[in-house]
């Protein structure tokens, strides 16, 4: 399903109109929308509403992990408020995320299918790596890096994310569960805070963070001159109080605004001998961020400490902005500086391809087979896009990746390996679809009483079924260890519902017995779930020379 209001919007990357596209960020503590207006021509947009609601679906069910019915309520009638807002500007899209809260909480998916049937907005579930590198493309498209490297931190309400970047590159991301809403639940237990909680609570923030600094700082050239920079709610609001101490009213906008880390000190030390009442009474304070501003003061003092950085340049854009950037990187709509994260995602699948020590000329040749069939029968058997296609490439291209532990049950170790690798530019759902995809490229067709499928929605339980039937023949048509077959040609009958496979060897005088018994084993599968039959024949090798 697209979140799509407008039922009338074109191609957007033939198109030289304006558009507008929404992006929403269903966080811990927070849901935020932002509505802006690309201009395809400049390949840039501006930012023209935004709505921010505190919902706290962080409070979750301290015995269950569930997310609670009064959090969900919230964000419910949030997204609602969003939509209207969306349709009100006559968006083409609608994009959202959801992170932290929802990625950790046992009903997480079913609030994601709750959202989707009540309200229609599609949303993807995105790993803490994933977030960390659209909040990347988020600061990126906000500030000038030069050519230096910037560290980037983001303060959410369920964890912090750690960044090491240059104009071209993420070279490090990380997320840590420590968050604003997460750490005041966890370690805050009267108000103010007392010192033995203050104590723990920097204790914990430290030992969570060390790892992650040190493995970012291992990124580092020696002597590498480094810029800190801040993104959310939690590191505008401390600027903003500084701000207005120090020079008596709020800046204009906040971006490119920096503070020290001695400023940094002093306020967090007040705000940690203040009750609510007195924090809430602060010129830049909001009620609902005076609740968790100390736990988030707290970890970026320890973060800044850590890193041996003595100030912070806020940034006002971040992972809202990211979706959007990510949205037009996928859509052609930007190239030049960012052309090189334009190809994260084929990048990231080769990366892992080569970790599991996946046979790659092998890998391509079933994708090239699968990918020609999927052509070859779009309109006709099916009708999935762009995006289908390049989750049924990654797919083929790792198929084969579990047997880097074990030839027995290897696609089910494929299944595992892909569902829990590092592969940047997917959400968590496509990445549930890729494993599925990769899961089912043999022995049994996919069931539902198979967990890793059940899980799925309808809608993509359909793409599974579907292209892992194609996949499977693919299989069946590089059996050998060579390229046997050069060329494929579908042909459908509609009046009798038969497909006619046309198979061209690449060698003369090779039969392909082997190729035309295994995919003549194999067909069934694709027969019953296209409601078709299945021919296939060998073109005379001079026939086509």
């Amino acid at each position: 399903m697209v979140n799509t209001l407008n039922s009338a919007t074109t191609s957007l990357g033939d198109s030289t109109k304006d558009c507008f596209l929404a992006a929403i960020d269903i966080g811990t503590n927070s849901i935020h929308m932002v509505v802006v207006k690309i201009d395809p021509q400049l390949k840039a947009f501006s930012i023209v509403t935004a709505l921010k609601d505190t919902v706290r679906l962080g409070d979750r069910d301290l015995v269950t992990g569930n997310l609670t019915p009064e959090a969900i309520k919230r964000a419910m009638a949030s997204l609602q408020r969003c939509k209207d807002l969306a349709a009100s500007f006559n968006v083409t899209e609608i994009v959202a995320v959801a992170t932290s809260a929802t990625r950790e909480a046992a009903n997480g998916k079913e609030f994601i299918h709750q959202i989707e049937s009540e309200i229609g907005i599609r949303v993807d579930l995105i790993s803490g790596q994933e977030e960390a590198r659209r909040i990347y493309l988020g600061v990126l498209s906000g500030i000038d890096f030069n050519f230096h490297s910037h560290v980037i931190i983001d303060i959410g309400g369920g964890s912090t994310e750690l960044i090491l970047a240059d104009s071209h590159e993420s070279r490090f991301l990380s997320s840590t569960k420590v968050g604003a809403v997460r750490l005041t639940r966890e370690f805050i237990t009267s108000d103010p805070i007392t010192e033995k909680d203050l104590v723990y609570l920097k204790a914990f923030i430290h030992g969570a963070l060390e790892p992650e600094v040190d493995r970012l700082k291992s990124h580092l050239s020696s002597n590498e001159p480094l810029i800190l920079v801040g993104t959310s709610g939690t590191i505008e609001t401390l600027a903003e109080i500084i701000a207005i101490e120090k020079e008596g009213c709020a800046p204009k906008s906040l971006n490119g605004y920096q503070i020290s880390l001695k400023d940094l000190k002093d306020l967090v030390k007040r705000l940690t001998s203040m009750s609510y009442e007195e924090r809430f009474n602060l010129p830049g304070m909001s009620d609902k961020r005076a609740e968790i501003i100390v736990a988030g003061g707290l970890i970026l003092q320890e973060a800044m400490i850590m890193l041996n950085l003595s100030y912070i340049t806020v940034c006002e854009r971040a992972l809202r902005e990211g979706i959007i950037v990510d949205w037009m990187l996928k859509n052609g709509l930007i190239e030049d500086r960012l052309r090189y994260q334009s190809e994260v995602r084929p990048r990231s699948v080769m990366k892992i391809a080569h970790k599991y020590q996946v046979e790659l000329d092998y890998s391509q040749r079933i994708a090239d087979i699968a990918l020609s069939i999927f052509d070859q029968t779009k309109g006709i058997l099916h009708n999935w896009g762009n995006r289908e296609r390049e989750l049924f490439w990654a797919a083929a291209i790792l198929h084969d990746c579990g047997l880097y532990i074990s030839h027995s049950a290897h696609h089910k170790h494929s299944y595992y390996l892909i569902r829990n690798a590092e592969l940047l530019g997917f959400s968590e759902i496509e990445l549930e679809i890729i494993a599925n995809l990769a899961r089912y490229h043999r022995k049994s067709k996919p069931k539902k009483k198979h967990e890793n499928f059940n899980n799925l929605s309808s809608h993509d339980r359909k793409i599974v079924k579907q292209l892992s039937a194609i996949l499977r023949l693919s299989v069946s048509l590089n059996k050998r260890k060579f390229k046997a077959i050069k060329e494929l040609q579908c042909k459908y009958d509609p009046e009798y519902k038969k497909v006619h496979f046309l198979l061209i060897p690449s060698l003369p005088n090779d039969d392909c017995a082997l190729e035309l018994w295994d995919f003549n084993y194999k067909k069934e599968i694709f027969e019953n779930e296209y409601n078709v039959k299945v021919m296939i024949s060998l073109a005379s090798y001079s026939d086509n020379n």
